[in-house]
């Protein structure tokens, strides 16, 4: 992660688990969580995930962006972005809209890029749903 956008993540959080803690079961959250401990089971969330440097999470994840500076066991779905800092593992799947992987990541699985499906492809829009689309901006 880049420093401007990690302090502003930082500012952001709403919730952290720390280093010390041993989470087991579903986990669920609105806005925004940090883990820096341990974590086993699934996560679910709208919001923005960060996996912490050091952190160990063997979990089936679905969230709306995750950012992963420690170890990700299991399968991922962001389906916004996804963005895996240069301490960051993830081995499993990972199903996203928009990836980012700095030099040293290590993953091991599959990529699947999730096409936006309110995106309009300009090739096959009409004048119309074009001018329609330039209105709302």
């Amino acid at each position: 992660m880049s420093q401007n956008k990690e302090i502003q993540l930082e500012e952001d959080i709403k919730t952290t688990l720390g280093a010390q803690t041993v989470f087991r079961g579903t986990l669920r959250f609105r806005d925004s969580l940090k883990i820096l401990g341990r974590c086993e089971g699934r996560i679910e969330s709208p919001g923005v995930l960060i996996i912490g440097k050091g952190a160990e999470v063997l979990a089936e994840i679905k969230v709306g962006s995750l950012f992963v500076a420690g170890t990700v066991k299991g399968n991922v779905e962001a389906l916004t972005q996804t963005e895996i800092t240069s301490t960051g593992k993830i081995i499993g799947n990972l199903r996203t809209a928009q990836l980012r992987i700095e030099d040293g990541t290590v993953f091991e699985g599959k990529v699947e890029m999730i096409k936006n499906t309110d995106a309009l492809d300009i090739f096959l829009a009409t004048p119309a749903q074009l001018k329609q689309s330039l209105e709302t901006l």
